[in-house]
């Protein structure tokens, strides 16, 4: 099939790659403009655009918006047989979805209708569920409300993080992709209309996001913890310093006589500290100005009290 490929991020790559190993006709890859990065300031391509010009695409579009008549136009003339989004990150107007001739399919990172939106890698580890997956599914006017063709799901290990379920959702996404477009082009693929009774939204994080507030339970500071492992993280602060926690675990506990985040116990490798119910037993943790470590590193060289509370 002829292919014009929409994505921007990592998330995006293993599908590009997918496609293109497995003989589809790439015309485009449409991506986000470079953006300055680091001090230095200097431009950078969006991993999509490295992996294209890897693969010798030569193609590449990056309009600053998807309205853009001229981009339209380009995309006509081309006249894909379908138009594959993977994290895109712009909304794409009617104009645009009705150019391919199999329309625009969109490699989504949930089980649709659950997780609507952006971030639903991050919700669902947060959310405690026990499976995630995707979905590609016809993309429409609304977010993420077209017809589902294809959903394949996974089981979320005890200690998956947003960035473990990432990568495997991104790999399962290209191999669904690949089997969606030859449904698309055998005509074996049925549509199924959305059950919007079931429908939730989820919005994108920002780093505000990852404050631990240790009145709640143990186990959501635990999942909040994960679900934010590698970004934006979940932090709070010890004497003053910033202090990102990138692994714990849950402990019962039923002590009310000291505030909830006040460190209770510190040992060789771990210290424990309380919450809203239950308490966290911390392995892997991050201060201001150092390294990401294991506990029992950062504990041979800081001495963290007993009754010390987190977060003032």
């Amino acid at each position: 099939m002829k292919v014009v490929f929409m994505g921007t991020p990592d998330f995006a790559v293993e599908t590009l790659k997918a496609i293109s190993g497995a003989g589809h006709v790439i015309q485009a890859v449409v991506t986000q403009p470079d953006k300055p990065r680091g001090r230095s300031g200097a431009l950078a391509f969006s991993p999509v655009k490295e992996e294209a010009i890897r693969l010798g695409i030569e193609y590449i579009l990056q309009p600053e918006k998807a309205k853009n008549e001229e981009f339209i136009k380009q995309i006509r003339e081309l006249n894909p047989d379908v138009a594959v989004v993977v994290a895109y990150g712009k909304i794409l107007p009617k104009e645009l979805l009705d150019i391919p001739k199999f329309g625009c399919i969109n490699v989504h990172a949930s089980l649709l209708p659950k997780y609507r939106g952006a971030a639903p890698i991050q919700w669902s580890v947060i959310n405690g569920d026990e499976y995630s997956g995707v979905t590609t599914m016809f993309m429409g006017e609304g977010l993420d409300t077209g017809d589902i063709l294809l959903q394949k799901s996974v089981k979320l290990d005890k200690k998956e993080t947003g960035g473990s379920l990432f990568d495997k959702l991104s790999v399962i996404g290209a191999e669904l992709l690949v089997e969606t477009l030859d449904g698309l082009e055998k005509g074996t693929i049925k549509r199924i209309p959305q059950d919007e009774s079931l429908a939730t939204q989820v919005t994108v994080f920002d780093k505000s996001f990852g404050k631990i507030d240790f009145n709640k339970s143990a186990t959501d500071i635990e999942r909040l913890i994960r679900g934010l492992n590698p970004w934006p993280s979940a932090f709070t602060k010890l004497n003053g310093k910033t202090l990102k926690l990138w692994d714990a675990d849950v402990l019962t506990y039923e002590d009310d006589s000291l505030p909830a985040g006040s460190i209770i116990s510190v040992g060789k490798d771990s210290f424990i500290v309380k919450c809203g119910k239950d308490a966290l037993e911390i392995k892997e943790l991050q201060l201001e100005g150092k390294k990401r470590m294991k506990c029992g590193d950062f504990l041979r060289g800081y001495n963290p009290e007993v009754g010390t509370v987190l977060g003032n």
